[in-house]
């Protein structure tokens, strides 16, 4: 079939109280909490439930969100801020 859909599985690899790793093919992307606040307040369960739709697009149908791969490989590109010196 030409018009065919292809989803590819996706799965949580690790999350912690800054963000999660995900894995889609042959990729390992990290999703800090900062920077998608979306998924800060979501349960395991929620966050488990992911969908890789072909080489661009994440979903997460409990959360009702689509993500962009490329939006997440921007924000690893970034520089991660450092908290300020209390000291």
């Amino acid at each position: 079939m030409k018009n065919e859909i292809r989803v590819a599985r996706a799965e949580i690899t690790s999350i912690d109280g800054q963000g999660f790793w995900l894995r889609c093919r042959r990729e390992e992307l990290y999703l800090p909490f900062a920077m998608f606040p979306w998924f800060e307040h979501a349960t395991v369960a929620q966050l488990c439930r992911v969908e890789c739709f072909g080489d661009t697009c994440l979903y997460w149908p409990g959360l009702d969100l689509e993500l962009g791969i490329a939006s997440i490989r921007l924000s690893m590109a970034r520089p991660q801020r450092n908290p300020p010196n209390l000291s």
